[in-house]
């Protein structure tokens, strides 16, 4: 067994909270924005989904179920098989044109990595890059924003 790291990030959107839902629900566009999710799919059940992550010369896949969903406001996910992952994301409206997003990350860290790797450099690591995925996200929807 390895260890589990956690992660939290969070942004300032310049959009109402209903389309930063939107984008954000719209899970197997996440490759998009997530530079290392390289693939989503939604299985038949629709809070079922398959993910791959390629990073560092490494891929992980797994299946995630979609545990709790209240929207516009959260969404909870744990895996059901592969690398184990949970968190949430909450959406913070803040006017009618502004959403704080809080995204909480946690994984266990494969036990054979966790002899070859510092976890506190690990955890800066993807700290820093959920950070930039969801500068993106920020981006991404508020460019759709400007389109309305």
């Amino acid at each position: 067994m390895g260890r589990w790291l956690d992660h939290s990030v969070s942004v300032d959107i310049a959009a109402p909270v209903e389309l930063v839902w939107s984008v954000w629900s719209d899970l197997e566009a996440m490759p998009l924005w997530m530079r290392w999710i390289e693939s989503v799919k939604t299985l038949d059940d629709p809070d079922l989904t398959e993910w791959t992550l390629a990073a560092q010369g490494f891929r992980f896949q797994w299946k995630a179920r979609i545990t709790q969903r209240v929207e516009a406001q959260q969404l909870h996910w744990q895996s059901v098989g592969g690398l184990p992952t949970k968190g949430a994301v909450r959406f913070y409206p803040d006017g009618a044109q502004h959403t704080g997003v809080k995204l909480n990350v946690s994984y266990e860290l494969p036990g054979v990595l966790a002899p070859l790797m510092d976890s506190a450099m690990l955890g800066g690591l993807v700290s820093k890059e959920l950070q930039a995925n969801l500068d993106r996200f920020k981006l991404l929807v508020e460019e759709r924003a400007r389109a309305r």
